[in-house]
């Protein structure tokens, strides 16, 4: 059987190599699972991925580049790929290359190809100087702000299409305002992405964990696993995320709405319309897998574990891993899997219990699998709940989301029946 269902494969060209050492950063673990395996995937697996996706019955398809780092497998690599693409693209179909990066490696070369093929560069980057130094180091501790900064000028230079990934931490969930402006105003952002860092660990691995993800000699780290019910010191608060992300929408509704697109508001304004646009959101997942260098293919990103592979792309196609009922289980479970207060949530259509890695919580009444974010989440949601609404019936009426900021301005009287 395959997959009839639009498949978002996410590569990992170098696997779980980085010339990072993010603290926080749970996937440097995943270098257990391939010990003395090549450092990048070889043209045989990158030309199954390329056309196995092109012979599929999708009319447009999304290459997504990831690692670990992955600039780390060189420039040529991704000039043989942009040629697979070609020699396997259909007629009439349409091919998009993403690439998630750190920046460190981008120079003009890489920033003059990526414009030539029209890729869409993700640049992490968690806020200020301070908020992101103090996690995003490289392997002597040293911050990497002022290189990323480096790499978000070259990208511009080039005049790349971009959005920034904000990971939102211990360090900077406090500091809403500072982090919102300085994305939109210093760094003129017009496409963010928040993403709440929640490690979970067993009890007897927390100290180890506190210390970051990757391997060492002297003191070894647990593979990354989604098991236990404790968080690193490095991770967010339920409480305290909410808050977060109600202080940025407040700021956005008033005065950046059709300006800057906030991926969390936008999946929103999606869910008030009936519409689910992304995994976490939605009421099933399992359509977005993870391909590892070596050709194996895993159920989700977060789930790069042995229980989790599906098989290798290079032994069964994609599509057939993707529709296989272990895959399709994983994707069910999301549902099946919610706890009665999730059911009679009155949020649900808009959170849908968000991504099962977070489930290690119990209910008031003691069901397993809440949402370690469940309070910040129903914070957030119910806050938004009225302007959400008048935007959605803005749209119902052909009429403009952006529209909500002239409804909210100070004004003696209007007559607007929203």
């Amino acid at each position: 059987m395959k997959s009839s269902m639009p498949i978002h494969v996410l590569a990992k060209p170098s696997g779980a190599a980085c010339n990072l050492d993010c603290a926080y950063c749970f996937f440097l673990s995943k270098s257990q699972l391939y010990p003395g395996a090549p450092a990048m995937m070889s043209d045989k697996v990158v030309e199954e991925y390329i056309r196995q996706l092109c012979n599929s019955n999708q009319k447009s398809v999304t290459l997504s580049w990831q690692g670990g780092e992955p600039t780390l497998v060189g420039l040529d690599f991704y000039r043989r790929a942009v040629s697979f693409a070609a020699k396997y693209r259909r007629p009439g179909q349409t091919i998009q290359h993403t690439f998630q990066t750190n920046g460190l490696l981008l120079d003009d070369a890489w920033c003059t190809f990526f414009k030539e093929h029209h890729f869409l560069v993700g640049l992490s980057i968690d806020g200020p100087q301070s908020m992101h130094d103090a996690y995003r180091v490289d392997r002597n501790g040293v911050g990497s702000f002022k290189q990323v900064m480096h790499a978000l000028s070259l990208l511009r230079k080039h005049r790349i299409d971009f959005n920034l990934l904000c990971s939102v931490h211990a360090a900077n969930v406090d500091h809403p305002a500072a982090v919102y402006h300085f994305l939109r105003d210093e760094l003129q952002a017009q496409y963010i992405q928040f993403i709440p860092i929640v490690e979970r660990v067993n009890a007897d691995q927390l100290h180890l964990a506190n210390r970051g993800w990757k391997n060492d000699a002297l003191q070894p780290r647990p593979l990354y696993t989604q098991s236990g019910d404790q968080v690193t010191e490095r991770s967010v608060d339920a409480d305290r995320y909410g808050r977060f992300l109600i202080a940025v929408y407040d700021e956005w509704v008033r005065n950046d709405v059709g300006a800057v697109f906030v991926q969390t508001f936008d999946v929103a304004l999606g869910s008030w319309l009936g519409q689910h646009n992304l995994c976490i959101f939605s009421p099933t997942c399992g359509n977005a897998v993870v391909l590892e260098k070596k050709g194996d293919l895993y159920s989700c990103d977060h789930y790069v574990e042995p229980d989790y592979r599906l098989g290798s792309i290079c032994e069964t196609e994609i599509s057939t891993l993707a529709a296989s009922k272990k895959q399709r289980r994983f994707g069910l479970q999301k549902s099946d899997g919610l706890p009665n207060y999730c059911r009679q949530c009155d949020v649900l259509f808009a959170c849908h219990g968000e991504c099962p890695r977070n489930r290690f919580r119990t209910t008031p009444t003691g069901e397993a699998n809440l949402n370690y974010l469940c309070a910040g989440y129903q914070a957030f949601f119910r806050h938004i709940r009225p302007t959400m609404d008048c935007m959605a019936a803005l749209l119902r009426q052909n009429r403009y989301a952006d529209e909500i900021m002239q409804l909210l301005a100070p004004k003696t009287k209007h007559n607007d029946p929203l």
